[in-house]
């Protein structure tokens, strides 16, 4: 138990440093402007995501987070597994708080994202994006249910790019 508060912590100390270097002048505010994604972006986000892996021939879920991590939006294929939802939203939430992708944060930096996976409902697998919106971040999408978390992050960034200019110019 003790061991796993050491993590929490960690984890903790590690997002507020992360936070902190993101956004220098927020700190100086009272009361912040910030983005945030709605939920038809976010549904949006998750139909076009299975859309793009459906079209390649695999049954996968994809579940977008808001800045916090929560769930905003999930859709899951109708053959794709029950626990596709639960890896997906791990994914989205680790894609979050890395502010990257979770492989580019598993090939750049292994030891982080193998204590970022000891943490509960995050997965440091391949497969997480984070999505921003005028150079913040407003949450990320996650994707499971392709052989290979390679392909459920090329179904998400397909996804992303086809929505660019709706996310980037969203007012």
């Amino acid at each position: 138990m003790f061991q796993n508060a050491k993590f929490v912590i960690s984890a903790l100390t590690l997002t507020a440093a992360l936070s902190a270097t993101a956004i220098p002048d927020a700190r100086a505010q009272d009361v912040l402007n910030v983005k945030a994604i709605g939920t038809a972006l976010a549904r949006d986000i998750a139909d076009k995501t299975v859309a793009a892996c459906d079209a390649k021939g695999y049954s996968v879920a994809a579940v977008v987070v808001d800045r916090g991590g929560n769930d905003i939006a999930m859709l899951r294929h109708q053959f794709a597994a029950a626990a596709t939802i639960v890896i997906a939203g791990g994914k989205a939430r680790g894609a979050m708080m890395a502010g990257t992708s979770t492989s580019d944060l598993r090939a750049n930096r292994p030891e982080l994202a193998a204590t970022l996976n000891l943490l509960e409902d995050v997965k440091m697998m391949d497969g997480g994006l984070p999505i921003s919106a005028g150079g913040m971040r407003i949450g990320a999408v996650g994707v499971s249910g392709a052989p290979g978390g390679d392909i459920d992050e090329a179904c998400a960034q397909e996804a992303l790019d086809e929505m660019f200019d709706r996310i980037e110019f969203a007012q």
